[in-house]
């Protein structure tokens, strides 16, 4: 048990990158909202914020066609590689990947007439930086268009962890567990305000949710997604003098949970957000 404790991925391998889907079963729900929401039209400039291996950038481009041109913007620079490789193998004319940060993107001011991002802006270090460099480069009219996952995601785990810390007297790791889901999962009314603080004005708001199943907790545990994604983040949160003894209580319970329900799901609530640029 607890075996996955050890884990530990280098995000800059090319070997792991190349084994990562573009399109995960964690990105393909918020991928296929977004999808259904974007304005298709010929002879538009289009910014993709957070592509990671390459969606909806790649996508995105080759539905509008070579008519329009697209720019993906992200840090990650193994992904990266392997995005331009796509767009060399698939010859796609029409993208241009900057590597690099959403708070200073390299385009001219009212350039830019749709600006995409599949939950990528909640995973930036300044949320409004990002919105003001949004505004800068959009043109009236623009369509800003993006999603994230809200703070109950996963709340099956998140509920059982919290209990688990709170029996432990870990108020400073309980704490900071609040801290780390808040960062990464902003309230969707703060992150409406943010973006109509900053130029835009919103169209549609749309709630949606998923869940993943498993056989028990150590399936989930164990799986690639749970591991390279969230597991790290989970662990920095516990001592490492801790880690087995939380980790392996918190897989004792999410597997009684299963055996009582008949499986462990974990609900991943979202919202998709369209706005215009004034």
């Amino acid at each position: 048990m607890t075996h996955f404790i050890k884990t530990k991925y280098d995000l800059n391998s090319a070997e792991l990158v190349s084994v990562i889907d573009e399109l995960s079963l964690w990105a393909a729900p918020f991928g296929l909202r977004l999808l259904e929401m974007v304005k298709i039209r010929k002879n538009i400039s289009v910014l993709d914020i957070g592509s990671g291996l390459g969606f909806p950038l790649l996508e995105i481009a080759m539905r509008l066609g070579d008519s329009c041109k697209v720019y993906g913007i992200d840090p990650w620079e193994a992904a990266a590689a392997r995005v331009k490789s796509k767009i060399e193998i698939c010859g796609i004319k029409n993208v241009e990947f900057f590597t690099g940060f959403a708070e200073n993107i390299p385009l001219p001011d009212k350039s830019i007439d749709l600006v995409i991002s599949n939950n990528g802006i909640n995973n930036v270090e300044d949320q409004e930086k990002v919105f003001i460099e949004c505004r800068r480069i959009s043109r009236s009219g623009a369509q800003l268009l993006f999603n994230f996952n809200l703070e109950d995601t996963m709340i099956e785990f998140y509920s059982v962890f919290k209990d688990i810390l709170n029996e432990s007297g870990m108020l400073n790791e309980l704490e900071k567990m609040k801290q780390h889901i808040y960062s990464k999962r902003k309230p969707a009314e703060e992150v409406i305000c943010l973006v109509e603080k900053n130029g835009f004005t919103i169209n549609e708001v749309k709630h949606d949710s998923f869940q993943f199943r498993y056989a028990d907790g150590s399936y989930m545990f164990n799986h690639f997604l749970i591991k390279i994604a969230f597991l790290n983040s989970w662990q920095e949160l516990v001592p490492g003098a801790k880690q087995k003894e939380i980790f392996e209580e918190a897989e004792k319970r999410l597997n009684s949970i299963a055996e009582n329900e008949g499986e462990l799901k974990l609900t991943v609530p979202f919202v998709t957000i369209e706005a215009v640029c004034l």
